[in-house]
């Protein structure tokens, strides 16, 4: 038997295609073409022109849809490659003969408007029209491949560091995490119904207000994440359990219905109960060892039956454990298994209630547009004789079928 390993591609060519010279810079011309918004803005994209894109460790997928553009140059306002993964990227870019510059800084963003005129000279300096932009960093076959190579080896640093800490996760929450031993109980209240775990990230309020008719339907049971308490109640809900610090709590908040559960450390202390004290509420504790608000939150409505689970909040996957992103811990890996088939993230609960424009509904205006017609016309041909509304009716029919045989004959 052959032994295979999972990285056995690790010493191929990152680009699997032959590796090209790296050039040295040269100035680049061209029409500014934005691509921020990945997809649509590529699209417009057409060959010579310069593609403005915001796109941290770009892959591949990404990477050949610029090229089939055949863009002059690729101007990214992140990093191509910040060797926290190692991705295909940049290689493809730069063996289809396509310069790469990196341009950092706010004021740029402003600056590199679409269908402006824009050159990228040798040194860096990049001019809008005749202005000074900003300076840019050209990218090299020969620095894309050192970075690549230091990815290889800090992902699989990474990657061994963060299973030991799974294992050691295991070995000490077994018990949470397969009977759910210290979780606080709640009675019944979730049980078989739709749960929405709400966090404090940048984002929240504008997908929680996209949730709307998810929420008008079906009612679900609001579990505010410290500081996403204050927004589930500032869109004018009301939040069912705050789990978290209550120090990033509004007073109000505490002090409603709310029930109240403080994370602690296994000893018991937990954050924040000093306020809880001074304020009269009362809570419990959920003691365990990860510091997550977010991942209790899951294993308390887990644990207590829910039908479904919504989180709104950072993205806990394979790319955001790669990367190293804060909320993507071995704890909020394994509560995310426990909670299994019953989680999803707010987008796709967003994505089924989005109301598609286009064909559906124009339909309906039409056929409404035709009703409103119809009813203008009975009522005009009812109300337009001197008999009564149904003899006008069956006179004016009456005279529109002999008119029509008259014709025919």
């Amino acid at each position: 038997m052959h032994n295979m390993s999972v990285f056995s591609r690790a010493n191929a060519d990152p680009a699997g295609s032959t590796v090209s010279a790296a050039a040295s810079p040269v100035e680049v011309q061209g029409t500014l073409r934005d691509c921020t918004a990945r997809g649509k803005g590529v699209r417009r994209l057409r060959a010579g022109e310069v593609a403005v894109v915001d796109s941290r460790d770009m892959g591949r997928r990404e990477a050949e849809q610029l090229i089939a553009a055949a863009p002059a140059a690729v101007l990214n306002l992140s990093t191509f490659s910040t060797g926290a993964m190692p991705n295909y990227g940049p290689h493809l870019l730069l063996d289809a003969g396509i310069a790469l510059y990196e341009a950092h800084g706010g004021p740029l963003r402003e600056l590199l408007r679409d269908g402006k005129k824009v050159s990228v000279q040798e040194a860096g300096t990049i001019h809008v029209g005749k202005k000074p932009a900003g300076e840019a960093v050209a990218v090299t076959r020969e620095g894309a491949d050192e970075t690549f190579a230091a990815a290889q080896r800090s992902l699989l640093d990474h990657m061994e560091a963060y299973f030991g800490n799974t294992i050691e996760f295991i070995h000490s929450e077994s018990p949470l995490l397969i009977d759910g031993v210290g979780v606080p109980e709640m009675g019944d209240t979730m049980t078989g119904r739709k749960v929405l775990i709400v966090t404090d990230f940048a984002d929240a309020k504008d997908k929680l207000g996209a949730l709307r008719n998810f929420i008008r339907e079906y009612e679900p049971v609001f579990i505010g994440v410290g500081a996403g308490t204050d927004v589930i109640s500032e869109l004018g809900y009301q939040p069912d359990y705050i789990v978290g610090d209550p120090t990033t709590v509004a007073e109000e908040n505490l002090r409603g219905e709310a029930r109240v559960v403080l994370p602690a450390d296994p000893d018991g202390h937990a954050a924040g109960l000093e306020r809880i004290q001074d304020l009269g509420v009362g809570a419990m504790t959920f003691p365990a060892a990860t510091d997550s608000a977010v991942d209790l939150a899951i294993l308390l409505a887990c644990f207590h039956d829910a039908e479904m689970i919504v989180t709104v909040g950072e993205v806990v996957d394979l790319d955001a454990i790669f990367a190293r992103a804060p909320q993507a811990s071995p704890a909020a890996l394994l509560t995310r298994l426990k909670a299994g088939n019953r989680i999803v993230d707010s987008t796709v609960i967003e994505n089924l209630y989005a109301v598609q424009s286009g064909g559906g509904l124009a339909w309906a205006w039409a056929v409404l547009g035709l009703l409103v017609l119809v009813a203008t016309v009975v009522l005009v041909v009812g109300l337009g004789g001197d008999a009564a509304f149904a003899e006008n009716l069956v006179d004016t029919w009456d005279a529109l079928v002999e008119r029509v045989q008259g014709w025919l004959s």
